[in-house]
């Protein structure tokens, strides 16, 4: 049975869907869900180009607000950004939590969305893969 990772932002349209993306493309035996603390109802179009060009992009990945995940099973909670750290509900069940925090490339060009990429797929993923096998100790 794959592990459930939620990441978790303040928007829910550059950061977290970029992680999801990446999270459910690149590590095996992890399903990642994504959502905001104050979503913003819509994922922002460079991300969404981003993850098109990088060929990880699903129908599926929308911004959504947390109280539409928070009754989920899961097994970690990834906060990426400082906001959503601070403001990171309580779950029904005890969730381990890590952060690492990125900058945010809204309003940003679109370089600074490939940049968060990269910084998310080498800072981000091995963090998750560290939280993981840290749990089996």
């Amino acid at each position: 049975m794959n592990k459930k990772v939620l990441i978790l932002c303040t928007g829910n349209s550059c950061r977290s869907i970029i992680a999801e993306a990446l999270v459910n493309a690149k590590l095996e035996g992890i399903d990642a869900e994504s959502s905001g603390v104050k979503a913003s109802g819509r994922v922002n179009p460079n991300a969404k180009k981003l993850l098109e060009s990088h060929q990880i992009w699903r129908e599926e990945y929308h911004s959504k607000t947390i109280d539409t995940v928070i009754e989920k099973p899961f097994d970690l909670v990834v906060t990426v950004c400082d906001h959503a750290k601070e403001s990171c509900p309580m779950f029904p069940k005890p969730t381990p939590t890590i952060h690492v925090g990125f900058e945010d490339p809204d309003g940003k060009p679109y370089e600074a969305f490939e940049t968060t990429y990269q910084e998310i797929e080498t800072v981000l993923l091995p963090k998750i893969q560290e939280a993981f096998a840290s749990q089996k100790q």
